[in-house]
Order: C-alpha cells, then structure tokens, then sequence
C-alpha cells in the first residue's frame, strides 16, 4: 500500500468521444505521459482504482471501516500517522462496492471533494456514489474548523442521497475533531512494510524468493519508512532489472535499490564538498536534468546554465582546457553507446537535483530561468522535455514554489504559435493540478487567470481549456465547467475552442448540464449589462443537439425561462426551430412544445415571438409534419394567451397580428 503509487493518470475522460458529434483535443502529448513518468495525480478513474486494488495492502483496522461504509448513506472518517498509506486506503474503501445495487460503474461519480470552500462546489450526490474527502495536508485549527462546516453539509446530502463519503482527518488534531464525529472515526495502523514491498515486487513480476527479503536492514527500512518510500524501493529495484547495467540477478538490484534509497544523499553531500568550481557544480546539474539525453544536448545546457548564474568563461580557448570528456569521467557520469549522459550509480541524478534545490536556495529564480530557455534547445524529444518538466516540478514544489512551475507555463504557452497549445505549458500545469499538497493552489491559481477581466492570449486560453478538459474535469469537474465558461465568455478563437469543449463536457453529464444552466442564468440575472455572452452560450446549450437524451426537460424549462425573458429574440429563432424538428422527427418529443410555452411565463410579447418564429418554420419546408407541429404550438400558445384554444388554422393569422 502506498501514497505515492495510489493513483496513475490513465485514459483521461475529457478529450474521449464516447457519442455522436465531434471531438475536441487540444494536446500535444498523448494522455498517458503521466503514468509513464511515473508520476502521481489526484485523478480516481477506474484504471487507476484497479491498480491501485493490485498493489495494495489493508491496513490494520480497514477492515472495520469498510463494514462502516456498506450502507447507503454512510460517512467513514479516517485517523492515521502520515506515511501509513491513508490515502490509498480510503480510495481503496470506496472502491470496494464500485458496483453497488447493480448500479453501472458509468452511472456513479467517483470524486474527490476540494477542501477549500468556492461557490462552484456543488455536491448533489446520487445514490451509490462516492465522495472522497482528504483533510490530511490542514495544518492549522482555523482551516479545520473551516472544512468542519462543509464536512457537516456534505455529511447530511450524502446521508439523505444514500452516498458514500471517507475523509482522511488531519493527523495531531485529535482535540479539535467534533464529538459528533467520533463514532465515525476508524483509527488505522501501517500494514507490515515487508508485505507491502513483496506486493508490489510481485506485480512487478519480480523473481525472487521470500528469503531474499530477509536482509536486517531491509526489514528495519520495511519498518520505519512511509508507504511511499517502500513503493520507490520497490521501483528502484524494477529501474535496476530493466536497466542492464547492474547485475543479472534479484540479490544486485536490491542492494542497488537499497543504496540508492539510503545513501544517495549523503554520497552527493561528500562529491560536492569535494567538487568546488562552478563549472563541475553546474555540469552535476545540468546532467542531473537531462539525464538520458544525448551528450551535446547537456553539453549546450550546461554553458546555458553557467551564462544564466553569471559565471565568467575562462580565458583560455576551450582547446586549452580540459575536455568534455574528462570532465564527465572526473565527475561520475558515463556516456552510454548512444552517446546519452547518465550517473554510475542508480537513482543519483534524483539526490543530485534534490541537493541543489534544498542546499542553493538563492538561484532557485535562474534555475527557473535556465529550465525555462534549455526546454527549448534544438534535438531534445518530446519525452526530454517532459522529463524535464516533471523533474523541475517536482523540485520547485518540494521547495513551496508553486508559482515557479505556474509561470513556466504561463511563459511556454505565450511564446506558442498556431492553433494547437503548448504541450510543455499543459505538462507543467497538469503536474501541478495533480500534485496532493499544491493541486489545489493550482486550481486556484488558474480561476484566478481565466476570471480575470485584462487580456488573456489566446495560446494561454487553449493551454487552460485542455488543462481543464484532460485534467481537471477528471478530478474536479464542476470546477473545470466553472473554468471553462470564463473562457467561453471571452472573445475569439480560443473561446470559441473553450465553449466547443464547455458544451462537449456538460453534454454526456446531467448534473453538470445542470450546473451550467444554473450558472448561466445567474450571470444574465446578476450582470444584464454583460449578459450577451453568457445569453449567447445558454443559448447554444439549450440547443436539441446539445442537450441530453432523454431531455431534462426541468432544465429546459428554467434555461429556456432566462433566454426568452431577455433580448435579443434573433437567438431563439435556432432554438425553437430546432427543437420543432425534433418534435417533428419524433413524436416522444412534444412536451418540448408545452415546456417552452410554459417558459414564457404567459407574456404577450414572448408568446408573439413563439407565433412568428412557427410560422416561419411551417413555411420553410411544406411537409405535413411540419404544418401538424406548428398547429399543435399554436393550439398551446393560444391556449396560453386567451385561455382557450383556436382552430388550427387561426395560428399563421394570429401570428401576422403580432408581427
């Protein structure tokens, strides 16, 4: 079990085209890059959930929390030591009954609650699904007591839906838990560590023995470590298998993995005492960053990196100094067959850039700026550069420096050219959105960007709008809809890319359908001096062919109340004919016609305007099935008006009276 390895980013639902219509994608990147970096995220889909379920081992007393959860309507609150594995457990409690009263795994929302409160969190549970709560990165009694308020809420939707809800409670805040709660409250204990370490060897299809694992250190470090740390053990031993390059057999890749996991950062402190110019410092660097590129690659980073903190070149020519190669050589670093740079030693190139980050603080801002240029050197693939990405994330938020990776993507997808958006700008920001303690930041950080009113590029826009598409409606989704519709009501290209993508993901979801009607509706009323672009996209979403099959036909209602109470009538004109084709296409859907007279709240001059617009509409294709409709609308429109109803053919009349 491990909190590290507890999520994988596979089969992101946002660019999926999983019904008729078109399909919008905006990345450069195919979707799984995240697993394949080995990288963790928030994201809980199903793929994740399963292998997840494959690797993990249950912790003393989860046993207990899962009899908890069974029925409908149950909340679980998790107390346990950070490094335990807590998280894993409570995705994997939820996961438990991922079929639950023959409800379809499509059907049920699996989702992680933000603990921050916004005025986009809506939960409205639906019976069976499964809310996920991690209270565990609060540090300070006000933000719990916070989070308490909201817990209180969700608690009593979930009970009243027939949900299920597991938060993970702060650990050292026993005193501050509400004594409502306790009942609920399932104190869990870390699994045997050498357990969880033989699971994920296993699916790992290591071949080992039981006695293998009888080494004392590596029971002490099966001990004492974090899930965490045990699942990067376990990695680190799969790294030395697949890389060749450390011995045929179980027994060398462990002890190398061992090493690398106890006594690589004290091996790096000891070479740079010893290592004091600049040039060799910046060349650990440089190759610890681009480790496995091709040597003259490293080699161009690497006088980048000297120009970027300030360093003079000698004056000699460089055929008078020592060579490349010798440097490499003096400096551990070997080049492989193909001419790429990496350590001797397993896992070096990691403990290198964690020592720059923690013990340099002061150029933190040019390693920035130097990452920032070198993603850009001529011959690096697009793998390099991912890499880079993840390994200059995860030093800049190891460091509490969010907003270094946030202004790295903001730089890269200014500087892009063309329709397509920035695939290290989408990288970066993904990275973020999925990292456990600064997610949220990001998720903040981005509605703060895209609700602004100054300008905003449109390359910055389609970097946003695929963040929000492939990542965070994953995770978040009705704030992915909130950041969408600020980028739908801006203007150009890339809003009119935003609103496709907006419309595309409400559409195969009911609830978040909904959320836009809502929000829509409550900009027109709030802002009627600002209303067209808000009116314009409600409009569209109100379309026949956006909206859901089967209709929410009181969702209509409610959006097609705001559009018909505001001008500019020329929008109803596609929307009404619109749904007349469908009523006339399929007869199942005639309470269209009573819904949108119902949505006009009996005014004269909204009712005219439904007159004329089916008259034009008759008129436009004779065809029986149209003049029967149109009748049938007026009949009701009439019906309506003078509380009673005309002859068929008085319709077109009354509705030349009203132009």
């Amino acid at each position: 079990m491990t909190e590290q390895d507890r999520v994988t980013v596979n089969d992101p639902r946002g660019p999926v085209n999983n019904g008729a219509g078109h399909q919008y994608v905006f990345y450069g990147i195919s979707a799984d890059w995240m697993i394949r970096k080995g990288v963790e995220s928030l994201r809980i889909t199903r793929e994740d959930r399963v292998r997840l379920a494959d690797r993990f081992v249950p912790p003393v007393g989860y046993r207990i929390a899962a009899r908890r959860l069974e029925k409908p309507g149950s909340m679980v609150l998790l107390e346990a030591q950070p490094g335990s594995g807590r998280r894993a457990a409570a995705i994997m409690l939820l996961h438990g009954f991922s079929e639950e009263g023959g409800t379809g795994e499509e059907s049920i929302r699996f989702e992680e609650l933000p603990i921050t409160s916004e005025d986009e969190n809506r939960l409205a549970p639906g019976r069976g699904d499964r809310f996920l709560l991690d209270l565990s990165g609060i540090a300070d009694e006000e933000a719990y007591r916070k989070a308490q308020r909201r817990l209180a809420v969700h608690r009593s939707q979930v009970q009243e839906k027939g949900a299920h809800m597991v938060v993970v409670l702060p650990w050292g805040m026993e005193h501050a838990h509400p004594a409502d709660l306790v009942p609920h409250t399932v104190r869990l204990r870390r699994p045997r560590g050498i357990a969880v370490v033989t699971r994920h060897l296993r699916m790992d299809l290591m071949p080992f023995r039981t006695t293998d694992l009888g080494n004392a250190a590596l029971r002490q470090l099966c001990d004492r470590s974090p899930m965490r740390e045990l699942a990067r053990l376990a990695g680190l031993v799969r790294a030395a298998r697949d890389s060749g390059r450390f011995g045929a057999d179980f027994g060398s890749w462990l002890d190398q993995a061992m090493h690398a996991v106890t006594d690589r950062a004290g091996e790096v402190g000891r070479q740079m005492t010893a290592v004091h110019t600049t040039p060799d410092r910046a060349l650990l660097l440089a190759t610890a960053m681009f480790e496995e590129v091709r040597a003259d690659i490293v080699y161009e980073a690497w006088h980048g990196l000297l120009k970027t903190v300030g360093h003079q070149e000698e004056a000699t020519t460089e055929l008078g100094r020592m060579d490349f190669g010798k440097r490499l050589e003096r400096l551990g670093i070997e080049r492989d067959p193909d001419a790429r740079l990496r350590f001797e030693r397993l896992a070096y190139a990691d403990a290198v850039r964690t020592y720059f980050w923690a013990n340099f603080p002061g150029v933190r801002d040019d390693l920035r700026d130097w990452i920032d240029r070198a993603a850009g050197l001529h011959g690096l693939t697009t793998d390099d550069r991912v890499n880079l990405v993840v390994r200059f994330g995860e030093r800049a938020l190891a460091a509490e420096r969010p907003d270094h990776l946030f202004a790295l993507a903001t730089r890269w997808a200014d500087r892009a050219t063309g329709t397509p958006s920035n695939p290290l700008a989408v990288a970066a920001l993904e990275f973020g959105l999925g990292h456990e303690r600064f997610g949220g930041w990001f998720r903040k950080r981005i509605r703060e960007c895209v609700a602004r009113s100054g300008p905003l590029s449109d390359s910055l826009a389609r970097v946003l709008t695929t963040v929000c598409v492939q990542n965070l409606s994953a995770t978040h989704p009705d704030q992915a809809v909130v950041r969408l519709h600020y980028l739908a009501a801006r203007h150009g290209e890339a809003a009119r890319e935003a609103r496709e993508a907006l419309l595309h993901l409400v559409g195969h979801d009911g609830r978040l359908y909904r959320l836009l009607i809502d929000r829509l509706r409550d900009r027109v009323r709030r802002e009627p001096h600002k209303a067209e672009p808000h009116l314009q996209l409600l409009t569209e979403l109100l379309m026949r062919e956006r909206a859901p099959d089967p209709p929410p036909w009181p969702d209509l209602s409610a959006g097609w109340e705001a559009v018909f109470s505001e001008p500019p009538t020329e929008l109803w004109n596609p929307l009404v004919s619109g749904w007349l084709n469908a009523v006339a296409g399929d007869s199942t859907q005639m309470t269209a016609l009573d819904v949108m007279v119902g949505a006009t709240r009996s005014r004269t001059a909204a009712l005219h305007r439904l007159y004329t617009i089916a008259c034009g509409w008759a008129r436009s294709a004779r065809h029986p099935s149209r003049a029967s409709v149109a009748a049938r609308f007026w009949q009701r429109i009439d019906h309506v008006q003078y509380g009673r109803t005309e002859r068929a053919d008085a319709g077109p009349r009354a509705a030349e009276e009203a132009r």
